[in-house]
């Protein structure tokens, strides 16, 4: 199959409906990842062959990293948009706060006003839509939405709208499958001028000092990692007894140290780590995850959890949303706003994700990059935080 849909063709494996498990032979690449090179378009990761998709979790031995597409550069304050609704309070109060944090230009930032509830209808969303694209044209590869709530259209999120187009028939089965994105494991460093794809995310926070000290942290992240000498940082991979939720286990990297990029890779058998330093990400599969009190994030974190309402932040559902990661020091999460059953697609690839941050993507790429179906999917954090950039 052509490269660009190696890693896409190995993650459609876990729709027959059995998990997959990784029981490829070790080889001497085992313990290191692999950063190849490709065109700027988007050549995109590759993986070993899927094994059958009768293989059972329990036969997860042999661990290989993925190989990805080399990347050069990353979005910067120049590519991005800012978008304001003021009619709400928190999005002129953060969004002003982040304007000047990231020194986004006045000519980039656009004021709109949109109703302060859970979703847009799609008639609200197509106005919002048209004055996006009225408004920058060809000038901003992504946004920056500074607000807590509209974060869905109808059943698509807003941040999975604004970039593949609102998808109406998802909505009368939210399990069913969706468009894949084009941008997923591409080496691109300018999705809308390449893929069509204007990124987004959300600077939400459970109140506007919150949102003030997740941007710091993304501000202050820039250039701190992967630095010759210094301590590494620690990437934890959960597996826990919650089976359905913990399948992105067949995708975990082999466990160890990575010194090329000052990392560890921590694979955890329990039901999460404790009393933990320097956790660059946190990947995990619960519907609420106990002792984030005890996890010390670095500035830059990024950490999710495979669930189904993670991105539903205004109503009970029993879940924790991904707002709760970003309280706990996280810089950036992702969850989804409607359910979406265990496809393994709508929801972070491990190696994927990991292997763009490091290589300097900023977290609203390297997030973006590691969704092959994000229609559902919210993105959230301060979108230009780049540790490991240059």
């Amino acid at each position: 199959m052509p490269a660009q849909r190696v890693f896409v063709g190995v993650l459609a494996v876990l729709m027959a409906g059995a998990v997959v498990a990784q029981t490829t032979p070790p080889d001497k690449n085992a313990g290191n990842p692999s950063v190849t090179s490709a065109s700027a378009s988007g050549s995109a990761a590759s993986a070993a062959p899927p094994p059958p998709p009768s293989a059972p979790m329990a036969l997860v031995r042999e661990r290989k990293w993925a190989k990805a597409p080399r990347v050069f550069g990353h979005l910067t304050s120049k590519d991005l948009g800012l978008v304001i609704n003021d009619d709400d309070p928190y999005s002129v109060q953060v969004g002003a706060y982040y304007a000047k944090a990231r020194q986004i230009p006045a000519s980039q930032v656009l004021h709109v006003s949109l109703p302060i509830r859970s979703t847009l209808t799609p008639p609200e969303f197509t106005a919002l839509a048209k004055r996006i694209d009225a408004f920058y044209g060809q000038r901003v590869q992504g946004l920056a939405l500074a607000w807590r709530i509209p974060y869905g259209v109808d059943c698509n999120s807003i941040t999975g709208a604004l970039a593949m187009g609102f998808d109406a028939k998802l909505c009368s089965n939210s399990c069913a499958t969706t468009k894949i994105s084009s941008y997923f494991g591409s080496a691109s460093t300018k999705p809308f001028q390449d893929h069509r794809m204007r990124l987004s995310m959300m600077l939400a926070a459970k109140d506007v000092d919150s949102a003030k000290t997740l941007i710091d942290r993304g501000v202050g992240s820039d250039h701190t990692l992967g630095l010759r000498g210094a301590l590494p940082v620690n990437a934890h991979f959960v597996t826990t007894t919650d089976a359905v939720r913990s399948q992105r286990q067949v995708f975990f990297p082999p466990a160890g140290p990575v010194g090329r990029f000052g990392l560890n890779v921590v694979l955890d058998q329990s039901e999460g780590p404790k009393n933990v330093d320097r956790v660059l990400m946190y990947l995990t599969g619960r519907t609420t995850v106990d002792g984030l009190d005890t996890v010390n994030f670095v500035p830059g974190a990024l950490a999710d959890h495979l669930t189904s309402f993670g991105g539903v932040l205004d109503q009970p559902h029993g879940q924790m949303t991904v707002l709760s990661w970003l309280d706990a020091g996280a810089t950036a999460s992702y969850g989804t706003t409607s359910e979406p059953c265990a496809h393994l697609q709508k929801f972070p690839n491990p190696q994927a994700l990991l292997l763009f941050y490091v290589q300097g993507a900023t977290a609203l790429e390297a997030y973006w990059k590691s969704v092959a179906w994000p229609q559902q999917g919210l993105f959230v954090g301060e979108p230009l935080a780049a540790p490991f950039s240059r």
